[in-house]
């Protein structure tokens, strides 16, 4: 059974990440961000959103562990300013109902959504540019970087929350991630 570590940044959503997770089968754990990445032992890792990119805990640490990460909203903003990339305030605010142009259709994450999604996000904060490494793999007509990935390390990122019912095919983009910390459990064996 695939075992994932879902991240609490003290998101109002976050609970929703760990009950989409369960419901698909996923052994889930349920961490606060201080956790020492010792102490955690997954296929996979959550970063979730949270409010306040200044309140991390270790979520630096947890990107070297050598197991697949994805990022939700807060959760991608801490990868790209963790790797080297630019965040900052987005130009639209508050949560939104967006439609999002799936850049590429061979993406591990969001490939499978393609050519268009519609998500619930925030966009009160958001990647202006992504780390070296990186792909743009959506965007939306209020955000450059609606989603991110380096397939290579297996780090993903979205700035939309998957986790709620507003999110079309947010159970999509679970199953995709699932299946990524799959192969990499099989390929680690």
């Amino acid at each position: 059974m695939t075992r994932i570590a879902v991240i609490d940044n003290h998101g109002q959503f976050t609970h929703l990440e760990q009950r989409a997770l369960r419901d698909m089968g996923v052994d889930v754990e349920l961490l606060d961000n201080t956790t020492p990445a010792a102490d955690i032992d997954a296929d996979g890792v959550v970063l979730s959103g949270g409010p306040d990119i200044d309140d991390i805990g270790n979520c630096a640490e947890y990107l070297d562990l050598d197991i697949p990460v994805f990022g939700i909203c807060l959760g991608m903003q801490i990868i790209a300013q963790e790797l080297g990339g630019r965040v900052g305030n987005g130009d639209y605010g508050g949560y939104a109902d967006v439609t999002v142009e799936i850049l590429d259709e061979s993406d591990p994450l969001v490939g499978s959504l393609y050519p268009e999604t519609r998500v619930w996000a925030s966009h009160a904060d958001e990647v202006k540019e992504v780390p070296d490494g990186f792909e743009r793999t959506a965007t939306s007509d209020i955000c450059g970087v609606e989603a991110m990935s380096n397939a290579d390390e297996n780090i993903y990122g979205v700035q939309w929350h998957p986790e709620v019912a507003h999110t079309e095919e947010g159970e999509a983009v679970f199953e995709n991630f699932i299946s990524v910390c799959d192969r990499q459990s099989v390929a680690r064996q």
